[in-house]
Formats: C-alpha cells, sequence, structure tokens
C-alpha cells in the first residue's frame, strides 16, 4: 500500500530532479526500512517499516524506466524496457530460491543489500541529459489525459489475470491437486522464466512492428485463451494441467514491459517520469484489491469459475486500449 501512495510523486519527483537522486534516496530509505523491520520490536513496528519501505523503493519504477527512455531511440526501446521489466520475474525467481532458506532477520537483511546495490548502481551507471525541467503543465497533463487513462486502466484489466494466476498457482496446485509444495513452487518458477523470455521478445516484437499497443492487444488475446484453458482443465490429468499453467502464466505477465514503453511514450521524454509514476500508481491500486476479490469468488463459487472470469479481464483490457495510440 505504501507504493500506491508514493509512486506518482516519485514519478515527478524523477522529472523533477533526475534519475540519479531519486534512485539514490528511493533505494537507499528503502535498504533502510529493511533493515529496521529485520530488527522491528513488535507487529506494528513490522508493519509500519515495510510500509515505508514499500512507498520508498517505488522510486525505482519511473527512475529506472525514465532513465530508458533517455537512453534508447523509439525503434529500441521496446527491447530495452522489456529487459527492463525482466527483473521482476527475475527477482520473483531469486526470492523463491533463496529466502525460504533464510530467516525472517536474515531474508530481510538481504533484501535490504541488495536495494542498497541497486542505489548504488544507479548513482554510478547511470546518466542524465542536462535539460531537465519539468513542465508547468506536467501534473495536469498526466491527469487529463484521455489515453493514459485508457491504457493504464486496460493494463489493470490484464493485472488481473496476471494475479489470479501468480498469485493462486501454487495454492491452488498444492491444496486443491495435492502437489507437494515443492513442485508447485517449481511450476511458479517456470512460469517466472517463460515471462523473462516473453517480454524480451515482446519488447523485440514492438520494435519491429512500429507500435506497442498492437502486441499488448494480441497478447491479451492469447492470454484470455490460455487461461480459459486453464478453467477447462482444472480438473484434468496434471501433465496437461501443468504446461498450460506455465503457457498462460507467463504470457499473462508478457504484456507489462509494453505498457511500461507505451506509458513513457505518451509522456515524451520530459514528462515520462510522472506518466509512468501514474500508470504505475494505477496498476498498484487493482494490485491491492484483485487477489482478495479473486479469492472471495473461488470461496464462492470454484477454481472453475474464477479462473474463467480471469480469462475474460484481458479482452475488457483489449477493447479499452484499442484506441490509445503508440
Amino acid at each position: 500500500m505504501g507504493a500506491l501512495i508514493s509512486l506518482l510523486p516519485w514519478g515527478l519527483a524523477t522529472d523533477r530532479f533526475g534519475e540519479r537522486i531519486v534512485l539514490a534516496v528511493g533505494l537507499g530509505t528503502c535498504a533502510a526500512c529493511l533493515a529496521a523491520a529485520a530488527f522491528a520490536p513488535d507487529f506494528g513496528w513490522l508493519v509500519a517499516f515495510l510500509g515505508l519501505a514499500g512507498a520508498a523503493g517505488a522510486s525505482v519504477n519511473s527512475a529506472s524506466g525514465r532513465a530508458i527512455m533517455q537512453w534508447f531511440r523509439r525503434s529500441q526501446r521496446g527491447l530495452a524496457l522489456g529487459i527492463r521489466q525482466t527483473a521482476i520475474p527475475v527477482g520473483g525467481l531469486v526470492s523463491a530460491l533463496v529466502l525460504p532458506h533464510l530467516g525472517v532477520r536474515s531474508g530481510f537483511l538481504f533484501l535490504a543489500g541488495f536495494c542498497l546495490l541497486g542505489g548504488l548502481a544507479g548513482v554510478l551507471a547511470v546518466r542524465e541529459p542536462r535539460e531537465r525541467q519539468l513542465p508547468h503543465e506536467a501534473v495536469e497533463w498526466t491527469l487529463r489525459d484521455r489515453r493514459l487513462w485508457e491504457l493504464s486502466l486496460g493494463s489493470g484489466l490484464y493485472l488481473i489475470t496476471q494475479l489470479a494466476i501468480i498469485g493462486f498457482v501454487v495454492l491452488f496446485l498444492h491444496d486443491e491437486r495435492h502437489l507437494s509444495a515443492t513442485a508447485a513452487a517449481a511450476v511458479l518458477a517456470s512460469i517466472q522464466i517463460w515471462a523473462a523470455v516473453l517480454r524480451i521478445g515482446g519488447g523485440r516484437w514492438s520494435d519491429v512492428l512500429g507500435s506497442r499497443i498492437v502486441p499488448i492487444r494480441r497478447l491479451g488475446f492469447a492470454t484470455a485463451a490460455a487461461t480459459a484453458l486453464v478453467a477447462a482443465f482444472t480438473g484434468a490429468s496434471l501433465w496437461l494441467l501443468i504446461p498450460t499453467f506455465v503457457l498462460a502464466g507467463g504470457l499473462s505477465m508478457s504484456w507489462n514491459g509494453l505498457s511500461f514503453t507505451a506509458a513513457a511514450e505518451l509522456a515524451g521524454g520530459r514528462r515520462s517520469g510522472a506518466a509512468i509514476g501514474f500508470q504505475q500508481s494505477v496498476l498498484s491500486g487493482v494490485g491491492a484489491f484483485a487477489p482478495v476479490l479473486f479469492a472471495a469468488l473461488v470461496a464462492a463459487t470454484s477454481w472453475r469459475a474464477g479462473f474463467a472470469l480471469a480469462a475474460v479481464c484481458p479482452l475488457a483490457g483489449a477493447f479499452v486500449i484499442r484506441r490509445v495510440g503508440v
């Protein structure tokens, strides 16, 4: 929830002060909060420190995205931001492999160390253009631009499907299909690897086409079809269900880099931090409530009904973003 309230301010700060300062301050503060969480005296302090860590760590979204916008031409940005977006599945994979073997305190300190390394890398490696004055109309433009709203809301519908699969595949396979926790986690790891490949490939595909929206919509249709198969196969053989989960899970994560790129390009280089911050705020809001609603739906109906509804969401998202011209 901390990220939800800080993403747009971090985006505006990136446009005004630059990527290096935002990365250093944001990730440094995040590391300090995670280290404090490792030694929290009680649950209340733990929640507070983690909330502050989330708010501070959100700085990386706009800062890293804006940096890539400045470094690469339009014909290269899809691939570049696709590679950047693989940090999420790669980070999830590393966490899944490492954190279960650490204690709570060691786990928080491990994460804090990586945040410090990220902040240091930003300071040393990021190069900024000399001109970096935030246009006065940036905030007004960000909140009023119809295409940015449509892109953000459409992406939010895609995210519902992503969270339904990524957030619940281990629980479903373990509790409903009696797969071991280790085997179910391996399925999730396979999804993350497949997603990383698709994010890079999708970015390059958008560069070749010269469009971000066309690939996003086509990936949405593919995600809907694969998720519908998951719903149909919930009671099928695991030999059939697991590959379908991996296919649908990877596709459900494939669009993120393209949506990120589209938001930045709608704004242009000087306002890209604000646009990315706004879009990520919308996605963060959806991410806060979608898992709860999906779980309630499954509890009230069935897993099949839950995944079937999740399959509809990318179709609705593709309809919403059809007029976004990037």
